[in-house]
């Protein structure tokens, strides 16, 4: 990776609550064999996702769309990077099979960041989605989408394909954006990419990693700019260092902490939290829009 990060203490020991185990279940294997037989990538290998054993055994994946190597080197992923191939046109309708095979009435659908393709490879998540619902009438889609460059011609391709969640990641806090290698106006950006879908009307969620750094202040205070942009739906997660190369874990969270700032994040105003050191930015993602769809269905029924 380019670049380097401030000196941070190193955290104490990985605690025990995030230790898992290794993949174990037939059902993990046979979704490994159908995604390589498709030649399909998904965040869960691709970033390392603690919790690939547990989502594979259900049999869903979190497929990462326009290859795997990212054209940015941010300090806290571990996906590749470098110079990524060119998109493959077949790619959207190998992931509709995929998703077909799995038998998958909710999908989520990411992509490394396309900081070369005019578009940031919007069409090609706008075709992803089609795919998907041509073969699956009725499937419920999220695409997780790169910030695009804060191109609104990009976003609104994504918006048009009416995707049922619209997810896009802060990551962390405005005061820790260069140690995590983003410039200090992709804090603001994203919040604009957030805040335009949710201005169209759309169901929007982000997800931030914690242990970086930040204060309990910082997180209500990132909380708020979140909901003031028309974010309903959060995911709160421990930060966990890929590589000595990547920024250093300043704290580990117990699960009674992430319970409090669950606790904390919902009085803000949020639809549905998933809050927990394993929490990833899929994870129990059909849960958190039926949240968003009951507390919608809620609101209208008292009018």
């Amino acid at each position: 990776m380019t670049g380097s990060t401030p000196p941070r203490p190193q955290a104490s020991p990985k605690p025990a609550w995030l230790r898992v185990k290794l993949p174990a279940d037939k059902a993990y294997f046979s979704v490994s064999a159908l995604l390589a037989e498709r030649g399909l990538h998904t965040i869960c290998r691709s970033a390392r996702c603690p919790n690939i054993g547990e989502c594979w055994a259900q049999k869903t994946a979190t497929f990462l769309i326009l290859g795997n190597i990212c054209t940015r080197s941010c300090a806290f992923c571990a996906v590749a990077k470098g110079r990524p191939d060119p998109p493959s046109p077949d790619e959207p309708e190998r992931v509709a099979d995929a998703a077909a095979l799995l038998g998958l009435k909710y999908a989520v659908v990411t992509s490394v960041t396309r900081d070369d393709l005019p578009d940031g490879g919007a069409a090609h998540f706008a075709a992803t989605a089609a795919a998907l619902r041509r073969r699956l009438p009725g499937i419920l889609v999220e695409l997780l989408i790169p910030d695009f460059q804060g191109d609104p011609a990009a976003l609104d391709l994504v918006l048009a394909t009416a995707p049922d969640i619209l997810n896009h990641n802060l990551e962390t806090i405005e005061a820790l954006y260069p140690a995590i290698l983003r410039p200090a106006a992709g804090y603001r950006r994203s919040l604009d990419v957030l805040g335009r879908a949710s201005a169209r009307g759309f169901a929007v969620k982000s997800g931030l990693m914690i242990g970086l750094g930040e204060t309990e202040s910082d997180l209500g205070r990132t909380f708020r700019d979140l909901r003031g942009a028309g974010c309903t739906l959060l995911t709160i997660g421990q930060y966990l260092q890929p590589t000595a190369a990547h920024a250093h874990v300043a704290r580990y969270y117990t699960p009674e902490e992430f319970a409090a700032l669950k606790t904390l994040a919902l009085a803000e105003g949020f639809a549905g939290v998933e809050a927990g050191p394993l929490v990833r930015s899929s994870y129990h993602a059909h849960s958190l829009q039926a949240a968003f769809a009951g507390n919608r269905k809620d609101a209208s029924c008292a009018h």
